[in-house]
């Protein structure tokens, strides 16, 4: 079989830098090796970073349609409401709109992709095969009496991701799942990655903990029926966090407001298989706000990017993710971030074994990444 031999001052393998390096690829796109330069002769040679093809870990293909629709900083309540309101906007763009967004990312390297799916609407796309995908069908269902009826809806959408790779039912959030659904869900979760979107504003504790705050005007503006819920007397994190112990694995979605006493709780509890999504362009957007990256770094948390969707973004580009965190948090080494981009979101959607690191027999993609622009190329 044919093969590429690539070369460039910086290859990062997964894990770390390699210098006077070469890659040696096969015609498929399977590694062959990672070599000192002088062993692999002739060598195609770039300037810049070759690395693995990165992994979204969160997004929302179907809401592509969208972009630009909702404005900047609404915050998290007023944008949920946009969306609920405005995704019918524009319907009649929205395979298009997904078609666009799903080229975007495989032109910007990502090889994989953590999908947040409420319909089917990006079923045809995934079917292509273009890039990998992990189907988390989202429930949602605030009102215990519509538990059953928010159920099966999505075991139905869930039947209709047969083919498009993994998927799982997984739940919305803290605020918009009731008890007896998560009861109904948790049967579902033994051998998958479940995601959760975590955290990402005040007002989800205040939510939670105390049964008022932003959320409570929220309900009442879309009638749902919130006189159950009185507040739990916890974080957010904590009322559901135990939920989730027959999951594969756990990966925890925005966490712009994370406390620390809460992380060190999902760590002690699940460390080892549980991840940690930043989607610091989306958390800009909305909350105008950027996680904290430096107590998930202190605590040696496994961290992974996301994009979220183009209703909450200005583009889908793991590049330009890595390129806000490292405005907004200099001292991260690169080396670390791109681990974030690779290795460890093919760990989070469970595709380690093929994707995420230059490893023989693996088919992880080769993007070459510009180290001052940030730009991106794909390479194989």
């Amino acid at each position: 079989m044919a093969q590429r031999k690539l070369s460039a001052p910086r290859i990062f393998d997964g894990t770390r830098f390699h210098e006077n390096s070469a890659l040696i690829v096969a015609e498929d796109g399977t590694i062959e090796a990672l070599v000192p330069a002088p062993e692999a002769g002739d060598a195609e040679r770039f300037e810049g970073i070759l690395t693995p093809g990165f992994i979204n870990a969160h997004c929302h293909l179907e809401l592509s349609h969208m972009k630009g629709q909702i404005p900047e900083h609404t915050g998290l309540v007023d944008f949920v409401l946009l969306v609920i309101s405005g995704r019918s906007e524009r319907e009649a763009t929205m395979p298009e709109a997904i078609a666009a967004a799903a080229e975007e990312m495989r032109r910007n390297g990502i090889v994989a992709v953590g999908d947040i799916s409420n319909t089917t609407d990006t079923v045809s796309q995934k079917k292509l095969g273009h890039m990998r995908y992990y189907n988390f069908v989202e429930v949602l269902g605030w009102a215990p009496a519509g538990a059953d009826a928010s159920y099966r809806r999505s075991v139905e959408v869930l039947k209709g991701f047969e083919g498009c790779g993994p998927a799982a039912l997984v739940p919305h959030a803290s605020y918009t799942v009731s008890d007896p659904l998560w009861q109904l869900l948790q049967p579902h979760f033994g051998g998958h990655t479940i995601s959760v979107h975590n955290q990402e504003t005040p007002d989800e504790d205040e939510f939670i903990r105390n049964g008022s705050g932003a959320f409570v005007e929220l309900y009442q503006k879309l009638g749902v029926d919130n006189r159950h819920h009185a507040g739990k007397g916890m974080s957010s994190l904590r009322s559901y966090f135990n939920k989730l112990h027959n999951a594969e694995r756990r990966l925890l979605v925005h966490n712009t407001f994370l406390p620390e006493e809460d992380l060190a709780y999902a760590l002690q509890t699940a460390g080892d298989s549980t991840f940690f999504c930043l989607c610091i362009n989306a958390n800009l957007y909305i909350e105008n706000k950027v996680p904290s990256v430096e107590i998930l770094r202190r605590h040696g948390a496994a961290i992974v990017i996301g994009t979220d969707s183009l209703a909450s973004n200005w583009q889908l580009g793991v590049h330009e993710e890595i390129r806000s965190l490292r405005k907004h948090f200099p001292q991260v080494p690169l080396e670390e971030i791109l681990g974030w981009a690779t290795l460890n979101g093919a760990k989070a959607l469970q595709m380690e074994d093929t994707l995420g690191s230059f490893e023989k027999g693996k088919t992880p993609g080769v993007v070459l990444l510009d180290p001052e622009t940030l730009e991106v190329r794909r390479l194989a």
